[in-house]
């Protein structure tokens, strides 16, 4: 392993990051060719399907997967849960960098690129994607500010005791602005009743959306500090982990009745078992991302870390599965057919993926993200409650 260093900043190269170096700079050739040739050249986007991968992963799949920061943010500061306060912070850089990533997806989802200044001064005040596009926009300006107290303490001094300040009022906002674009992203798709399949198709589809993003959280939160444990020689209490764990397993618990319950409400809960595709999709989207994952919670493997990181990756895996069935899945019948995105689709999808563990490893090398001591949390307690 070497490190390079420059004007006090450094970067260790790895193997691994030489690959993540390479990748990112392919995806990035793939995206300048993408803003001059348009979608027709590297995209299977067509009339049927104008939502294809970079849409369904990139953004609504990555709002969900980095919802860590603001479940973490309510946990810690809103419910004082103190014990957890170790994790705030990885939480926190994690989930503005995926933030980030959606934002880049989103920008090149559109059409017309250089047009992506009209929302803000276009109001549709009727469109649920202008509430989600304005919700993600300040929510991740407020993860930026967020940061930035962690930024001067190294750089910019003078500004910190200013962020620091504002923390309180920043953390509340930040708590409330996911909880809207999160559960706006499921209520995009109830006007297409008639095209999706009932499997997914809810009036509860934006509380299933806002309660993913929540107990999803945790378990991204369960596979980030089994690699930067690996990586950086972090090693975040196990207690921690299990007690964040079972927070999340109570809200699968949850999630789990109130599908069953929607289902069955609706008659289709037999058609569950009947053999088809769909009925598959949705049988492993439930099993493989719920149920397992609630089982291992609540039994021994849950108070393992090698448990734990199981947990955290169905968990994961078991939401990828359900935004990929609400877009795809649920619509294939009545868009002409399935979608498959092409080889330079999924070449974005990965080099954004792959600066982002960049971003990350760097923001770690470099401040203090695992540093964070029980003095801290408690000169940030008292700071919280002077300022409230």
């Amino acid at each position: 392993m070497k490190t390079f260093k420059i004007f006090g900043w450094k970067f260790n190269i790895t193997p691994i990051r030489i690959c993540l170096l390479a990748i990112t700079a392919i995806s990035i050739v793939v995206v300048l060719i993408r803003m001059i040739t348009g979608f027709g050249v590297i995209t299977n986007l067509n009339d049927d399907w104008p939502w294809g991968l970079w849409i369904s992963f990139d953004v609504l799949t990555g709002v969900a997967l980095a919802g860590g920061g603001y479940s973490t943010a309510l946990i810690v500061n809103i419910l004082h849960r103190d014990r957890y306060h170790p994790i705030a912070r990885g939480a926190l850089v994690s989930s503005l960098l995926g933030y980030l990533l959606v934002m880049a997806g989103l920008f090149l989802d559109i059409g017309q690129w250089f047009n992506f200044w009209r929302p803000f001064i276009s109001w549709g005040y009727s469109s649920v994607l202008f509430e989600v596009f304005w919700c993600i926009s300040i929510y991740t300006t407020i993860q930026v500010l967020e940061f930035g107290e962690i930024v001067t303490e190294k750089i910019g001094q003078k500004f910190h005791t200013i962020l620091k300040k504002t923390m309180p009022v920043l953390l509340i906002i930040g708590v409330i602005f996911p909880t809207l674009h999160q559960s706006s992203l499921g209520s995009l798709f109830l006007i297409a009743v008639h095209k999706m399949h009932p499997f997914w198709w809810s009036p509860l589809l934006p509380l299933f959306f806002l309660m993913s993003s929540f107990f999803v959280g945790a378990a991204m939160i369960c596979v980030e500090s089994t690699v930067a444990s690996k990586a950086f020689h972090h090693k975040v209490s196990l207690n921690v982990l299990s007690g964040l764990a079972k927070i999340s397993g109570g809200m699968m618990i949850c999630y789990l009745a109130l599908k069953v319950y929607d289902l069955a409400s609706r008659n289709i809960l037999p058609l569950v078992i009947n053999g088809s595709l769909e009925a598959n999709f949705l049988l492993a989207e439930i099993i493989i991302g719920v149920i397992i994952p609630i089982i291992i919670v609540f039994s021994r493997a849950g108070k393992t870390r090698k448990g734990l990181f199981i947990y955290g990756i169905l968990a994961s895996t078991g939401v990828v599965l359900n935004r990929m069935n609400v877009v795809f899945t649920a619509m294939a019948k009545n868009n002409g057919g399935y979608y498959l995105p092409s080889i330079w689709e999924f070449t974005v999808s990965v080099g954004l993926i792959a600066a982002g563990c960049l971003v990350y490893c760097f923001i770690v090398e470099n401040f203090n993200i695992f540093g964070h001591t029980s003095h801290d949390q408690e000169q940030h307690r008292q700071s919280y409650k002077i300022s409230a």
